[in-house]
């Protein structure tokens, strides 16, 4: 059959495709905005919290190859200081600079040191960032349950959140103290939190807003 072939109706195969095309689109797009929460926590939840803890998993396993291949690519993303990063594996969860330092028999400690199989290996991403990664996973998991009454957060009781964050960050960027993992911890874990409460009602909003105007369509039907 040719491209510019009419139906009965009128209608070239061209129009047909298209009209195909677009209907599956829709759908497809109607399907996202329904089930987009449970999309956004498993997707996340895979690259930002398992990935990261699968390279020192795979470092005890003997897989160095892989587990440097995880490691390379989350260090655009993290400065991944052994001292600030929890260890799996070893005696110790943490180490500070100085027990790595007399661990290890060295004068200075690599800034991208993985670990060994004596003390265990570091998670790819640092304790802040994974405690801001669990918060935010947790946090959407929640969501569910919670997003047809949450309103977000203003902009201002956002910064709130993150002012903690910050004072503890540049704290100890201008040597007036030392964080600990639990001050990590703590503040990202508020940073994670405030973030989902602020994007994801907006989010929840516009996602709504794509099922009724899909559903105006007649191009899709309630599940």
């Amino acid at each position: 059959m040719k491209m510019d072939a009419t139906t009965n109706s009128g209608e070239t195969a061209l129009d047909m495709w298209s009209k195909r095309l677009t209907r599956w689109l829709t759908r497809l797009i109607y399907g996202i905005s329904r089930h987009w929460l449970l999309l956004v926590n498993v997707l996340f939840g895979l690259f930002y919290l398992v990935l990261p803890a699968l390279a020192p998993a795979l470092m005890l396993a003997g897989q160095e190859k892989i587990a440097n291949v995880l490691y390379t690519i989350f260090r655009p993303l993290c400065h991944q200081l052994p001292e600030r990063s929890f260890f799996i594996g070893g005696p110790q969860a943490v180490y500070s600079l100085d027990q790595l330092t007399q661990l290890l028999g060295v004068d200075g400690v690599p800034m991208r040191f993985v670990g060994d199989a004596s003390i265990g290996y570091k998670i790819a991403i640092c304790q802040r960032d994974v405690a801001i990664y669990l918060a935010w996973v947790l946090t959407g998991v929640a969501f569910y349950w919670l997003r047809e009454r949450l309103r977000p957060l203003s902009l201002k009781q956002f910064a709130l959140f993150c002012l903690p964050m910050a004072v503890d960050g540049f704290g100890q960027l201008f040597g007036l103290w030392e964080s600990t993992w639990i001050s990590r911890v703590a503040t990202g874990g508020l940073f994670g939190v405030a973030t989902v409460l602020l994007v994801y009602p907006y989010l929840q909003r516009g996602m709504a807003e794509v099922q009724t105007a899909t559903k105006q369509e007649n191009l899709v039907r309630d599940e």
